[in-house]
């Protein structure tokens, strides 16, 4: 039996390359999601009457970071404050929440869309319980009609948890809160507002009349609020505190912007070298390193140019001798 001649095996065809998959939406090449901000301030500006209270002002908060804003008095932080709690309108530039242009009516509005603000009264009645201070304004209640009222356990039992869940135990949620101290009191404000659903917490100087000790505390509390997830606002005048939580700082002087920077791009000496003035500080330390001693203690009195003068007014130049 004649075998038939195999048919020579075409020869397959080399495979095509994978083409490189394409970013989804949203991500940049290196993997990192950018995500869009919970809050986006847009070179905002606000005016009373003919005073400039902040001018051409942006900042950005991202869910799970702390964007810090620092300045001296009057650099307008309250003012900035005030906008994102919805006490006050801006008067210009773009206020978005979740990348949607908002004006915010009252601060009820922003505690709807999730923005919280803890002030520095922090907001409570000092002779009241920590749990009744922990709900107040939004108690919850039980029964109907004229039987209802407070439900008190529960706010007994829901505060307790909500505490030790941001770490913070208290000896008895029974003890008048003014009976804390001062960085206790900031971790409840802080504890309440991450319990009531705050997408965005605003803190308005918290550590500014506290010790080094309980700032550490606050600030280990602010971070646990970034690390589950919220954006934070940290307003501030002490850049080491800033740098030791924060991720984003902007530095307000006079109502406008000094400078906004990442915290990879900048270092705490020059953060510090900033918010203190920059130039005008090193200007400073030249005309204090000028400036004689007073002549009670040995000093003598110098002339509008610097230099020394005797008794009767007579200059001795740089180098030279008195004028006869």
């Amino acid at each position: 039996m004649t075998s038939t001649p195999s048919t020579p095996s075409t020869p397959s065809t080399p495979s095509t390359p994978s083409t490189p998959s394409t970013p989804a939406a949203g991500s940049t090449g290196s993997g990192t999601a950018t995500t869009t901000p919970l809050v986006e301030l847009d070179d905002v500006s606000k005016y009373y009457g003919n005073i400039r209270a902040l001018e051409g002002v942006s900042l950005e908060v991202h869910a799970g970071e702390i964007t810090c804003v620092l300045g001296d008095n009057g650099a307008g932080k309250s003012t900035l404050i005030k906008i994102i709690a919805g006490l006050h309108q801006h008067d210009a530039g773009e206020f978005l929440i979740d990348g949607k242009t908002t004006t915010l009516g009252s601060p009820r509005e922003a505690l709807d869309l999730g923005i919280a603000t803890v002030y520095q009264d922090l907001a409570v009645v000092p002779l009241m319980p920590v749990w009744r201070n922990f709900f107040l304004g939004s108690e919850p209640t039980k029964g109907k009609g004229p039987f209802k009222r407070l439900d008190v356990e529960q706010m007994r039992r829901t505060t307790r948890e909500e505490l030790l869940r941001m770490g913070i135990d208290l000896r008895d949620v029974d003890q008048p809160i003014g009976t804390l101290s001062g960085g206790e009191r900031q971790c409840v404000a802080i504890a309440r507002a991450v319990h009531f659903g705050a997408k965005v917490l605003v803190l308005d100087e918290p550590t500014a009349a506290l010790g080094v000790k309980q700032s550490g505390v606050v600030l280990k509390y602010v971070a646990a609020a970034r690390d589950a997830g919220l954006g934070v606002v940290l307003i501030t005048h002490n850049p080491h505190h800033a740098y030791l939580v924060g991720n984003r700082f902007v530095l307000l002087k006079r109502g406008v912007m000094a400078g906004s920077h990442t915290k990879e791009s900048i270092t705490l000496d020059e953060l510090t070298r900033q918010m203190a003035g920059g130039s005008e500080l090193e200007e400073l330390s030249h005309e204090l390193a000028k400036a004689p001693a007073p002549a009670h203690l040995g000093g003598r009195p110098v002339d509008g140019g610097g230099h020394p003068v005797d008794g009767e007014g007579n200059g001795t130049p740089p180098g030279g001798s008195a004028k006869p």
